[in-house]
């Protein structure tokens, strides 16, 4: 089953290919769509994006995640995000920690 693409954006505006809603944000996944409620998680310009916004997608049998955090960036703005093997990430963290950034980690040291 393959992913729908969107097929129009524009502010406040999307639309997934092969679906007769419009959205004003949207959750895709293979095989389908869904508007994106933030009251379901509490989501808001801040704190951004939940985790629990992202489980009921990660649940779809995913291979690769990408997260629109807004026309504006106005999700999590001024935060970025870098994933990696976790020996990559702990080196990298330890880096920016050395050199006084407010940085954050979440690392699985096993699997």
């Amino acid at each position: 089953m393959s992913s729908p693409e969107i097929a129009s954006l524009s502010w406040g505006h999307m639309k997934v290919k092969g679906c007769s809603s419009t959205y004003k944000d949207c959750k895709v996944w293979p095989g389908g769509s869904r508007a994106w409620d933030w009251r379901e998680t509490g989501t808001d310009h801040y704190p951004g994006v939940q985790p629990a916004d992202l489980d009921e997608v990660l649940k779809k049998g995913i291979d690769l995640l990408v997260i629109g955090r807004g026309m504006s960036e106005a999700l999590q703005k001024g935060v970025d995000v870098k994933v990696l093997q976790t020996e990559k990430a702990v080196a990298e963290y330890n880096k920016l920690a050395g050199q006084g950034a407010k940085v954050g980690g979440v690392f699985h040291s096993t699997c």
